[in-house]
């Protein structure tokens, strides 16, 4: 798996914005691992569709309002590399530790995942059952007499031909 992310905030009461991308490797991709959802500790604004937020308002308000917390996806094992982007809460400091902290945690979730998935192993089970022996005894005189029924009416037509 290969996380990638940047965050970029333009000048002003702009809100930053966290752009990611999930890669899964193709060893990843065999396991057939399902889409999975891992809570984040990276806050989600309220009206996190607002890209600015002035001072006093939301979480520049004081004490700060606080909405809720975003969910990382995991793409399974059919599905593609995409971007996704949320919008962070406006920070003077402009310093997001939870960012890298919820990546780590997500890799930390999957990794666990592949270990299970790993874990069930491969098999390859053939067989061939064939009549019994007490069933071929029992048979073997009626199989018999009709083989030789046929060849004996083969003979017989062999001789009216020739």
């Amino acid at each position: 798996m290969q996380i990638s992310w940047q965050i970029n905030k333009k000048r002003g009461y702009l809100r930053p914005t966290l752009t990611y991308s999930i890669h899964l490797e193709p060893h990843e991709k065999a396991l057939c691992l399902p889409a999975m959802r891992i809570p984040s500790t990276i806050a989600e604004p309220i009206d996190s569709w607002q890209e600015h937020c002035w001072p006093g308002q939301y979480e520049r308000a004081d004490p700060p309002l606080l909405g809720t917390h975003y969910t990382i996806d995991i793409p399974s094992h059919e599905g593609r590399t995409w971007q996704q982007s949320i919008r962070l809460p406006w920070r003077e400091d402009n310093a997001y530790p939870e960012v890298e902290e919820t990546f780590r945690s997500v890799r930390s979730a999957y990794e666990e995942e592949i270990l299970k998935a790993y874990a069930s192993l491969p098999m390859k089970e053939e067989k061939t059952l064939e009549a019994s022996p007490a069933l071929a005894k029992h048979l073997a005189s009626g199989v018999l007499a009709e083989r030789l029924l046929r060849f004996a009416k083969r003979k017989q037509e062999d001789a009216l031909q020739g």
